[in-house]
């Protein structure tokens, strides 16, 4: 069975950092462009950053442009994000998934709260 897991996230003031990481179960995973999504309390879960098969490209959402980094690892199937100056509008459930997202891929995610 395919999974993603991903792992990281945790409680942390405003301005502060998080490094999230994503293991894929399978190298077939580093053939394709992987995205970290969110989902907020009420809200519907969105596309946070997108980066292509080779890591050469990357994409961001604008709220999140200039504070985070994705990145990947294909010989260790894995892909991070790099989050810094959080915000209390960062906390929510952060997810990676193939972009565009695979039903079956989704994981539980990872919870990243950002609060004074």
């Amino acid at each position: 069975q395919v999974q993603l897991v991903e792992s990281g996230g945790g409680l942390v003031e405003p301005g502060g950092s998080l490094r999230l990481s994503c293991a894929a179960s399978r190298r077939t995973f580093s053939r394709v462009t992987m995205g970290w999504f969110r989902q907020a309390p009420g809200k519907e879960r969105e596309l946070v950053a997108t980066i292509n098969w080779s890591g050469a490209t990357t994409g961001y959402t604008d709220s999140v442009k200039g504070r985070f980094t994705i990145s990947r690892d294909n010989a260790k199937n894995t892909v991070s994000l790099q989050m810094n100056s959080l915000k209390p509008e960062d906390t929510a459930v952060y997810y990676c998934n193939t972009d565009p997202p695979m039903y079956d891929y989704w994981g539980q995610g990872t919870q990243v709260t950002v609060s004074s």
